[in-house]
């Protein structure tokens, strides 16, 4: 197993800056806000030909009980624990404080390795601050700026005897988690005549849980991975980074992403909201399927559709949870006004799943996954070409396409070009005056007689003959 290095230290020294130039990548959120990063983030990194695991953690505070700081200090005190390497972090233009000096105390108590750096030691306003940090006890502090990549070939040292002595022992073992700028996942995948679907069902499914804030996204993958991996609490809005941890459910590789709770946009003001909302809008485009979780106290508010809109608009097949169920009395009108709410409030993906869980007490989980890989296969699904153009047959025959300006509509020929979501071609003589409710019909149609039920459908429609049938009539 590869090198797991945790940057450590109080709030607002530049830690998620560091981080985020290890990794290459915008992973963490930014702000000059101390106490932005809550949960700890983990992510692939590299300096020069060093590539190890780097753990972004909250920053150090001197508190306890169960107060939210209280149980970020314990997500950081856990990444000390997972660490083969601790970076300890201070400004150096602050110089060392009280609270670094209590953090490098319990630092020393925990046995792991230990080393200093000063963060934004870029002017000579940093001089005094490198000096101070003697006192801490780790010796000489490595002098950075996060900001500036100044630092880092030093920085280099520090690591490299780490994933040297981790190298030796290195060997096939569990995947690191991963973060969402990691290759976006196949969709649109286009269809060639013959051709066999290229789709793996035991492949890494990659799954992102969104909804409003204090739905229970985190305590859900919690109760998932079956530990505290998500910092949670009363407090809505906790989580703000979208989080990306693996999972095996029953065998199969699941990469669930944990989402900031989204709030009506006029209500975010703040910059730092702006930028979890955003990067749990992206978190959406980086996942295949996504779990939209309602609570079953204030299910299907106009935040929810809006989500569940935006989820089809990006073409990712979605699954309804209502949590909180167990708080729920007369379960069974309950859940049938549900489904019709469902089914009236999201005509586009009509025939979507919605599935009741409690995410604290761990209630249909197994459920939910069964809804999520069936959801899956459909998103995947593929119809044959010929099954396609008798079906249009037979429902032109039934249901003739209405006559525009006089002159009657030829639907010619049908074929599926994509999965992923499923994307379909319609030859038409008149492709402009082919009206939006037949388009509509004909999508419905799709829905019901080919199983392809609650994931996104598209229908494009093109002029011209079969293309599948040479002038004469015989076919190619």
């Amino acid at each position: 197993m590869g090198v797991t290095v945790a940057i450590v230290g109080r709030p607002n020294v530049g830690k998620s800056t560091l981080f985020n130039r290890l990794v290459g990548k915008r992973l963490a959120l930014v702000d000059d806000t101390p106490g932005v990063t809550r949960d700890r983030r983990e992510g692939e990194a590299r300096i020069g030909d060093l590539k190890f695991k780097l753990i972004d953690t909250a920053g150090f505070e001197d508190v306890t009980g169960d107060s939210l700081p209280a149980r970020m200090r314990r997500q950081t005190e856990e990444a000390v624990r997972l660490a083969d390497l601790v970076l300890l972090m201070i400004d150096a233009r602050a110089g060392v404080t009280p609270l670094d000096a209590q953090f490098a105390q319990l630092l020393r108590k925990s046995g792991r390795p230990v080393a200093l750096i000063a963060n934004k030691a870029e002017s000579r306003a940093a001089e005094a601050g490198l000096l101070e940090a003697y006192s801490l006890g780790f010796g000489e502090a490595v002098p950075v700026s996060a900001e500036h990549g100044i630092g880092l070939s030093d920085l280099h040292a520090l690591v490299a005897e780490a994933v040297e002595a981790a190298r030796a022992e290195e060997q096939a073992g569990e995947q690191p988690s991963p973060g969402l700028d990691e290759l976006l996942p196949e969709t649109d995948v286009d269809i060639k005549e013959g051709e066999t679907p290229n789709w793996d069902p035991t492949r890494q499914l990659s799954m992102a849980i969104i909804g409003r804030p204090n739905a229970g996204k985190s305590t859900l993958i919690n109760t998932m991975l079956g530990a505290e991996r998500m910092l949670t609490g009363p407090e809505a809005g906790i989580t703000r980074d979208s989080i990306a941890v693996n999972w095996d459910w029953q065998g199969r590789g699941i990469r669930l992403i944990d989402t900031a709770g989204i709030r009506k946009r006029a209500r975010v003001r703040q910059k730092l909201e702006k930028l979890s909302v955003a990067d749990a809008l992206r978190a959406i485009r980086y996942a295949e399927i996504v779990v939209l979780l309602l609570d079953a106290g204030q299910p299907f508010e106009k935040q929810d559709l809006q989500l569940a809109d935006l989820v089809e608009r990006e073409g990712r097949a979605l699954v309804i949870a209502v949590n909180k169920w167990d708080l729920v009395k007369q379960k069974s009108e309950r859940l049938a006004e549900l489904r019709e709410m469902a089914d009236r409030l999201l005509p586009q993906l009509r025939g979507v799943s919605l599935v009741t869980i409690s995410g604290l007490k761990g209630t249909n989980l197994d459920r939910l996954m069964e809804a999520v890989l069936k959801t899956e296969k459909t998103w995947n699904a593929r119809v044959p070409t010929a099954r396609l153009n008798r079906w249009l047959e037979e429902v032109t025959a039934r249901h003739t396409p209405p006559a525009v300006s006089g002159r009657r509509l030829k639907l010619r020929y049908m074929t599926q070009a994509k999965t992923r979501p499923p994307s379909f071609v319609l030859f038409c003589s008149r492709p402009d005056a082919l009206p939006a409710a037949y388009q509509r019909f004909l999508v419905n149609g799709l829905r019901e007689d080919f199983g392809l039920d609650g994931v996104p459908l598209r229908l494009w429609v093109r002029g011209g003959e079969n293309p599948y049938v040479k002038k004469g009539g015989k076919r190619r």
